[in-house]
């Protein structure tokens, strides 16, 4: 029982070990070739794991010989664009001028149903207010609307928009975020006495406390749906 934890463990360690060295992709973004990996080094740890008179090696050599393959392709992915595209396909362009592109459809499996599907799911209901439409390599489609239906932006009202920057978590789930106050140039006891002038003595009731772009400090109770700013 003992040998088959540590078994698991090991290999645990040595997949999430190999998929972080693989990179930061999201499933639904990987390529066809990272997937592919991603689910043949699913499958190769699974047998040692479950069966404990085969050797451990059996499957870590296999594993470690897929992740050279990775790493290589991806080292020549990056040295030859023709490499990458002969790997992972290019882009294909299923709408252009506002009209759906038939032959692309076809050619890439992708039924009309598919594209409406896909639209819909980027908050075009109506398939004649697109202007492109492009399929990438990871499958996702890229989504970009005709001039008269983009809304408005600060720039075509000849508006300069303020560059207001990130918000800042200061409390999650009742602790205290450290490092950001130190980016920040706070301190915790401003943080507690803060937090004082809302009536709050016990850190552990607050869900989650930031500053707003706008310097505003907002906070929620775990048991208070109701929240306050502090305008500073």
């Amino acid at each position: 029982m003992l040998i088959i934890f540590v078994r698991t463990l090991l290999l645990y360690l040595l997949v999430l070990i190999v998929m972080r060295v693989m990179g930061k992709r999201q499933i639904g973004e990987l390529q066809p070739v990272e997937l592919v990996v991603t689910i043949i080094i699913a499958d190769l740890v699974t047998v040692p794991m479950q069966d404990k008179r085969l050797a451990l090696i059996n499957g870590i050599i296999p594993v470690f010989t897929l992740l050279i393959a990775q790493i290589t392709i991806s080292f020549l992915s990056l040295k030859s664009r023709k490499f990458r595209e002969l790997i992972c396909g290019k882009p294909d362009l299923l709408m252009a001028a506002g009209r759906i592109s038939y032959d692309e459809l076809k050619k890439n499996l992708y039924s009309l149903d598919d594209l409406l599907e896909q639209l819909r799911g980027k908050g075009f209901f109506n398939v004649h207010d697109v202007e492109y439409a492009i399929l990438e390599t990871d499958g996702s489609l890229s989504v970009m609307s005709k001039p008269d239906k983009k809304p408005v932006t600060p720039e075509d009202l000849n508006l300069t928009a303020k560059n207001q920057g990130p918000g800042h978590d200061l409390v999650l789930d009742g602790v205290i975020q450290d490092e950001t106050l130190r980016q920040l140039n706070l301190t915790e006891e401003w943080l507690r006495q803060t937090l004082s002038s809302f009536g709050i003595s016990d850190l552990k009731q607050v869900l989650i406390a930031t500053l707003d772009p706008k310097g505003r400090f907002l906070y929620q109770l775990k048991h208070h749906p109701s929240g306050g700013a502090d305008e500073k």
